[in-house]
């Protein structure tokens, strides 16, 4: 699987962003897909998952109410879409894949995860 994310720059707190991760490779709407994020000098960490058919999500509890993560499997696309951003949110931003689970699963465990995205670097300016 090959993914490639999209979206990132540069915002003010309170604006909003939103990322693209375009897969190939593997038939989509059979990948849980997950979001990641890694600050300087911190551990990455989950942001967001998604199911298969996108009826099943969880985030991050410094998240949550601000960030929304959906999917287009006819597009091959998932998408994060971050509002009320905040300087805290500023970190390099990763999509990824897990093509080893079953339909209304999501993991929000990195080591599920069998594909990475190149990332894309988020920085928000107070």
């Amino acid at each position: 699987v090959q993914l490639q994310a999209s979206g990132g720059g540069l915002v003010q707190a309170g604006g909003s962003l939103r990322l693209s991760c375009t897969a190939s490779g593997r038939t989509f709407s059979r990948l849980a897909m997950g979001w990641f994020r890694q600050a300087p000098g911190k551990e990455r960490e989950i942001v967001a998952a998604i199911s298969w058919g996108g009826k099943v999500k969880d985030y991050a509890g410094s998240v949550k109410g601000r960030f929304t993560t959906s999917r287009d499997n006819a597009e091959n696309t998932v998408y994060l879409q971050m509002n009320k951003l905040k300087p805290e949110d500023t970190a390099v931003y990763y999509c990824a894949a897990d093509d080893n689970t079953v339909s209304g699963a999501i993991s929000t465990s990195a080591a599920r995860y069998e594909y990475w995205g190149q990332g894309t670097q988020v920085t928000v300016s107070s």
